[in-house]
């Protein structure tokens, strides 16, 4: 798969099926984007997917900005599984803001990808002020001769599937409705880092992973499950936060891989989140500290060996 991220002022494909959007989770309603995009191409076009980062609502909005569901790595590394054939991983900034809807149109869609069909949502928006739509878009390619097609919001058993329900569901710790929403369990992953080593010296030692997709729409003590390279999955459980039980500093994902050991540092490690737990809570007295943690394990393992791997 083909990745660019800055506007590389030539012609990269002779003709081309482009969607376009923030992906932020890739969920079931993205999934119908990527479906009808290769429909349409037949296997006789390459498909490109046009998205932002940062995202926009981070960009224009710094200190207000929505939880991220997925990091960029995540979504490169999902969209390959897809067998998209390029990425244009737009770099959202002043210039991008500021370019008007046509001027788009003419230097992505025409100039650069060559697009002979444009796929995006039925509330698309584009263009600096959000003054572009889909009646905008559909003029413009019977002017410069490409085709629209939009996909109406998919509905999932009475819910929307959307990133905004997704990020609700997280925020309360429903797992379950936002991986129903997802089409599979939501995950996060990252480098494995070197972390205090308190947990080695309480009996529960961790891999630390620094999370790039942030502010983080979960937060608390989970059950989990973690794999890295061609492990396959291992489970166990995971702190995701500052981490006030040992006076942490940064937001963090800690996981305890049960029955397991090993240097994990440098590894890219990918976790899935199974049930919530409990909320971060402060101990002034490491005992107390050990024996919930004692009690997380075991509510985890019972946990894990009811679900599917």
């Amino acid at each position: 798969m083909q990745v660019i991220r800055d506007n590389p002022g030539r012609q990269l494909l002779q003709s081309s099926v482009v969607t376009i959007g923030n992906f932020d989770a890739l969920h079931l309603g993205h999934q119908a984007l990527l479906r009808q995009c290769k429909a349409l191409a037949g296997g006789k076009r390459p498909v490109a997917v046009i998205t932002f980062e940062p995202l926009p609502e981070s960009w224009f909005r710094p200190n207000a900005a929505p939880a991220r569901l997925m990091s960029a790595r995540q979504k490169l590394d999902y969209l390959a599984n897809e067998g998209i054939e390029l990425v244009w991983l737009m770099r959202f900034n002043q210039a991008l803001a500021a370019m008007s809807a046509e001027g788009f149109v003419q230097s992505v869609l025409v100039d650069t990808l060559a697009a002979s069909d444009v796929v995006v949502g039925a509330d698309f928006r584009y263009g600096k002020g959000r003054q572009g739509d889909v009646d905008s878009l559909r003029q413009s390619g019977e002017k410069l001769g490409f085709g629209l097609s939009t996909v109406s919001m998919l509905d999932v058993d009475g819910q929307r599937a959307s990133s905004t329900a997704i990020r609700k569901y997280l925020a309360a710790g429903e797992l379950g409705q936002a991986a129903h929403l997802l089409g599979r369990p939501f995950r996060m992953a990252g480098r494995v880092i070197k972390g205090q080593q308190l947990g080695r010296q309480l009996g529960y030692p961790t891999a630390n992973i620094r999370l790039a997709a942030l502010p983080s729409p979960l937060k608390g003590i989970f059950a989990i499950r973690a794999r890295w390279g061609d492990s396959g999955w291992h489970d166990g459980v995971a702190n995701l936060g500052t981490r006030p039980a040992v006076g942490g500093e940064g937001f963090l994902l800690e996981a305890h891989l049960f029955d397991f050991n090993s240097n994990l540092y440098g590894q890219r490690m990918e976790v899935e989140f199974v049930k919530k737990l409990r909320d971060e809570t402060h101990f002034e007295d490491i005992d107390d500290l050990v024996v919930q943690m004692r009690e997380d394990e075991r509510q985890a393992r019972v946990c894990l060996s009811l679900t599917e791997n």
